[in-house]
């Protein structure tokens, strides 16, 4: 009977995230189109520069951090834990699709999860990049750390920092809703043989647009 309840109860948590990915009402990510500009907090950023510590996770790159790197909005201070790339960028603004986008996820000592896009253009090489790109793993088994490679994430944002805000959900299944996400407005540049490399290696793995559901976007100046 224990075990028939266990499966009972996995099934139905695997239809409500399966549910919650197809009729969910705040998903990710969203095509940014009207917005309410608002006088929004600056965004803090303290991070730090580490040890590079870097994983094929079979859909795409994906670079770690111990604690320590931060972003402050307002009184919310939240902590740094990876980033990873999107192919094609998933948020698009007034229709504008991007090649790419990195994404930046935070969680504060509450729990509450923040993710922060930077879109990429196509254009100059992206130096970031050019140190990441050669040392993808050859294979998905776990991370690997480079100590004389050292990573700083301040390399992989915009000179300007004003932003989207919205609240959104994961990408990928759960598709949990709830997350916040922030949308830097200024894209990145690579250039198309980095974006050629990174697709060699990854099939496409950006979810499409999401219904907005009356949703309001927020815009900093």
């Amino acid at each position: 009977m224990k075990y028939l309840f266990s499966a009972v109860l996995l099934l139905a948590c695997t239809a409500a995230s399966a549910n919650l990915c197809e009729n969910g009402q705040r998903q990710s990510p969203i095509n940014i189109v009207v917005t309410s500009r608002q006088p929004l907090p600056p965004l803090e950023f303290n991070y730090h520069p580490a040890a590079l510590k870097i994983a094929d996770d079979g859909h795409t790159v994906r670079v770690r951090f111990a604690k320590g790197s931060t972003l402050r909005i307002g009184k919310e201070r939240y902590t740094l834990q990876q980033f990873h790339f999107h192919t094609p960028g998933g948020d698009r603004i007034a229709g504008e699709e991007f090649p790419m986008a990195a994404h930046l996820l935070h969680k504060s000592q509450s729990g509450q999860l923040l993710a922060l896009v930077v879109l990429f253009r196509s254009g100059a090489e992206n130096p970031l990049l050019t140190t990441l790109l050669p040392l993808i793993p050859a294979r998905a088994d776990g991370d690997h750390t480079h100590p004389d490679v050292s990573v700083d994430a301040m390399r992989l944002l915009p000179p300007i920092q004003s932003y989207y805000r919205y609240t959104g959900s994961l990408t990928a299944s759960p598709c949990t809703e709830g997350v916040d996400w922030i949308v830097m407005k200024q894209p990145l540049e690579l250039s198309p043989a980095q974006l050629a490399r990174y697709r060699k290696r990854y099939a496409d793995n950006g979810r499409a647009v999401q219904p907005l559901h009356q949703r309001v976007v927020l815009e900093s100046p």
